[in-house]
């Protein structure tokens, strides 16, 4: 009987090799990106007075405008929580009936917008007002009851804004035997409009102070490119490519924007700390509950994020304007 050809086995070593080389490759990969990163901390650590000072400046650059538009969001707030509270009042005329005025205020209480409408006749407003005022000798003295009838109308919770309130004041006015109609919004108008334009120049002020802390990175590290020149020089010369000899300096940028918003957010929490204890006595004075809101968790996590893609920016900017400026044939020629 013939004998079967011997089969030659399977060379499981070399597809091993084959599918662990990328794998290999990316380690290496990550690895040196440790390496590279320790190092650019390590040079920060190095020289602290200079670094603190970087951080320093990037801190209160970052804290001012993330402060003032916390504050405005505060404010805001609140706000927002004295207009769920509006309540429109409206005066009946003075000759009409309580039958006619209880009408009135079933009329619009049929609005989708009303949430509920109490009537407040002459003689028990009177009677509320002689007993809140102290004044009842005094009105004894009077030939009638000067007081209309009243209509408190709240409005439904959708309906309670500053748009919503005008055009129920609008409608309200609009129907006979309406005199007046109060609701005490505009100040509120006024403080929403003012937070709208502190909250616009808080952004420009945010751009403004993000494009110098780019300008102050960029600037530091270009100082310590200046500082590294023969070595970034060798590096070329030998083949290092543009991103392996930039990325010491990224990685130097994203730490100082690391420390930079860790000193912000120091900043910010430790001012409303400071600022909280007479605003909430202030605020109590008002029978209010507003307080400072800091960032949370999740803010200083944007914060601090924030600042390291600026401090990254930064040295971006500077390795770009600067690196290509470094010719290997300097070494060569000399």
């Amino acid at each position: 009987m013939a004998s079967e050809p011997r089969r030659k086995p399977d060379n499981p070593r070399g597809a091993n090799q084959s599918r662990q080389a990328p794998t290999t490759q990316a380690r290496s990969y990550l690895d040196h990106h440790r390496q590279v990163a320790r190092d650019a901390a390590r040079r920060l650590t190095s020289s602290p007075v200079a670094t603190l000072m970087t951080w320093a400046v990037m801190g209160i650059a970052l804290a001012l405008p993330v402060g003032l538009l916390l504050l405005l969001a505060s404010l805001k707030g609140v706000s927002a929580g004295w207009e769920n509270s509006a309540r429109i009042t409206a005066y009946v005329a003075m000759d009409t009936p309580v039958a006619e005025a209880r009408a009135m205020a079933s009329e619009i209480g049929q609005d989708g917008r009303i949430q509920s409408v109490q009537v407040i006749d002459r003689d028990q407003a009177l009677s509320e007002f002689r007993e809140s005022s102290g004044l009842g000798n005094v009105l004894d003295f009077l030939e009638g009851n000067p007081l209309p009838h009243t209509l408190l109308v709240t409005p439904e919770e959708s309906a309670r804004t500053a748009d919503g309130v005008e055009a129920l004041v609008t409608f309200i006015r609009g129907m006979d035997g309406i005199e007046r109609v109060q609701v005490d919004l505009g100040w509120l108008q006024r403080l929403n409009t003012l937070a709208d334009i502190l909250a616009r120049a808080a952004w420009a002020l945010s751009l403004l102070l993000a494009a110098a802390v780019v300008l102050v990175i960029g600037n530091t590290v270009r100082l310590a490119i200046e500082n590294r020149r023969d070595e970034i020089l060798v590096a070329k010369l030998v083949g290092g490519t543009d991103a392996f000899v930039r990325r010491p300096f990224l990685y130097t940028g994203a730490w100082f924007g690391l420390g930079g918003g860790i000193v912000a957010w120091l900043l910010v929490q430790g001012s409303f700390w400071w600022l909280n204890g007479p605003i909430e006595k202030l605020a109590a004075l008002y029978q209010s509950d507003f307080s400072l809101q800091g960032p949370g968790f999740s803010g200083a996590l944007a914060l601090i994020g924030f600042a390291m893609v600026l401090g990254w920016l930064g040295a971006w900017v500077a390795v770009k304007r600067h690196m290509d400026d470094i010719d290997p044939g300097d070494i060569a020629g000399g």
